[in-house]
């Protein structure tokens, strides 16, 4: 994996212009341009989609007396939740989603109450319709506003960053995906036609994000009967 500023050098051979030698030199424009467009080509990409390489498991576990829970609180990278990965462990295991505002308003003040956990996701909060048993332990996928990591640190999630802050910060994302969206912005920024070198840009990162949808979780709960569907059960756990 390149780093960030070798793939700033790759784009500035592609674009015949001087290779930056530090991202972080306050007094050189052209490193100024090439660290504020390698930003932004990344933050793109962190908003383009559920990419694998950004999805974690989050847990939950509930309290007593307590039914707004922000995310943020014990998932500290997270950026949004990913649909229909959420799942509750309790006697019986069931995958679960959130209620839209129409469901959520109509059983708050129609009272349509319904057996299993009903939430809404808000503000970066679950929220919870009614009070949820104590020690319920939900888990669920969401894409983390990470980007890159320190290869300096041990590699782990304390070591992953949501923006580059050393030139030997490697991007998250694949390197020529990378390189290819500093370039046509470098083109852009620097008022040169970049037609040519989007398009191939916006065409990788349609391949690159659909080959990881093939390993993205299966959605159990299936789309029909969604209006009275709790959740499917997965596991019954049996009495002895």
């Amino acid at each position: 994996m390149a780093s960030i500023l070798e793939i700033c050098q790759d784009a500035a051979a592609l674009a015949a212009t001087q290779k930056p030698q530090n991202l972080f030199d306050s007094s050189s424009l052209h490193e100024a341009i090439f660290l504020s467009i390698a930003k932004s080509t990344l933050e793109s990409l962190r908003r383009y989609g559920d990419w694998q390489e950004l999805i974690k498991e989050g847990v939950l576990k509930t309290h007593e007396n307590k039914k707004t829970y922000y995310i943020r609180d014990f998932c500290p990278d997270f950026f949004s939740l990913v649909h229909n990965t959420v799942f509750v462990k309790d006697k019986n295991e069931k995958v679960v989603g959130a209620l839209n505002p129409a469901e959520y308003m109509r059983d708050k003040y129609f009272n349509i109450k319904g057996i299993g956990v009903r939430f809404k996701i808000q503000n970066g909060r679950f929220v919870f319709l009614e009070q949820p048993d104590e020690g319920l332990k939900i888990v669920f996928n969401y894409r983390s506003e990470n980007v890159c990591y320190d290869p300096e640190a041990e590699f782990c999630e304390q070591a992953e960053k949501n923006q580059i802050t050393k030139n030997t910060d490697v991007p998250l994302f694949d390197d020529y995906l990378v390189k290819l969206g500093i370039l046509w912005r470098w083109y852009k920024r620097n008022g040169l036609p970049y037609e040519e070198e989007f398009n191939e840009y916006e065409s990788e990162v349609k391949k690159c994000f659909a080959s990881g949808l093939a390993l993205r979780d299966i959605a159990l709960d299936g789309e029909f009967n969604r209006q009275f569907s709790e959740g499917v059960i997965v596991y019954a756990q049996k009495d002895n």
